[in-house]
Order: C-alpha cells, then sequence, then structure tokens
C-alpha cells in the first residue's frame, strides 16, 4: 500500500477497512499480551522486588515529565490520569523506598518537585534493559530496514493515537 492513510475520506476509508480492521485487531491482541506487563514485573523481580506496576508507571512518567522541565505531583497526576491524591500516595510510597525524592524547585523554593534517586534511575534503567531484550528476540528475524520502517510507524501511530484520544477526553469534559 504506498498510498498516504493521512486525512482519509470516507472512500479511502471504506478502501481501507480490511487494513484498518487489521490493526484494530492487533491492537486487541497486543493488549490482551501486554495487560499482563510481563516487562514491568520481570525489572521489578531483578532490581526491585516488592515494588508494584503503578510505581514502573510512575516512574516512567517522571521520566517524560523531566525532558519538558520540573516534575511535580500534580504533573504525575495528569500523566497517569490519576487522582492526584492517588498520585500523592504513590510518590510517597516511592520516596520512602528511595526511588524517588522530593526537594525544592530552583526556579521556585516554595515549589516541591520530585526527582529519580540513583535506585530509581537503576530500576528505570533494568526496564529499558528489559524492552530491548524483549523487542529485540520478537524482531530477531526481521530485516534491518523492517525494524526501522516499524519503529518509525509505530511512533506515528502511537502519537495519533495520543492525538485522538486527547482530544476525545477533552470533548467529554467539554460536555459535561
Amino acid at each position: 500500500m504506498n498510498e498516504s492513510l493521512t486525512n482519509l475520506t470516507d472512500t479511502d476509508a471504506e478502501t481501507h477497512e480490511p487494513d484498518i480492521l487489521r490493526i484494530g485487531q492487533s491492537m486487541t491482541r497486543m493488549r490482551l499480551m501486554t495487560g499482563r506487563r510481563l516487562i514491568g514485573r520481570l525489572a521489578i523481580q531483578s532490581v526491585a522486588p516488592g515494588l508494584e506496576l503503578s510505581h514502573l508507571d510512575v516512574l516512567d512518567a517522571v521520566r517524560r515529565a523531566h525532558e519538558a522541565g520540573d516534575v511535580t505531583v500534580g504533573t504525575i497526576a495528569e500523566m497517569m490520569r490519576i487522582d492526584p491524591s492517588r498520585a500523592s500516595r504513590i510518590v510517597a510510597e516511592m520516596v520512602g523506598r528511595n526511588i524517588l525524592r522530593r526537594k525544592a524547585s530552583q526556579a521556585d523554593a516554595r515549589r516541591i518537585i520530585v526527582v529519580m534517586t540513583p535506585l530509581g534511575q537503576r530500576l528505570l534503567s533494568e526496564i529499558r534493559a528489559q524492552k530491548l531484550a524483549f523487542v529485540s528476540e520478537v524482531v530477531k528475524d526481521w530485516k534491518p530496514e523492517e525494524i526501522e520502517a516499524f519503529g518509525e510507524l509505530f511512533e506515528k501511530f502511537i502519537s495519533g493515537f495520543e492525538s485522538v484520544f486527547e482530544a476525545r477526553v477533552k470533548d467529554i469534559a467539554d460536555e459535561a
């Protein structure tokens, strides 16, 4: 399929319906497999037994949000789409386990930010290593150009998925 699927018209959507349906079915299969969170569980087992998967989600949120600046509990709650009080409890647990640390913002000393400790960074590195090993095994028989193309297209797909999801959430919030 050489033509671009961006800005599909109704006719294009009908033409590509089998392909779009196949993507949806593959998403369902992937969700069922990743729902068990095997990679996260392996990382926890090897680095920090006793952690919960929600702790890994917080670590990932801190990593992603840190790229844009200071990370607060509110930032974490928003990224994870959870109540700020729940985010605060999880962060408190992680501070107690020396995975995260609270400190005053350099920009505004009244503002408390959240940063990763060396243990948190080690846990994040272990998760990355587990993911790399797992995905490498999945694509071990692929040609390098297939891996590159899939990486680009999958990133494009996930970015589009996030955009559409955020727009739908905003529409629902606006209607309420």
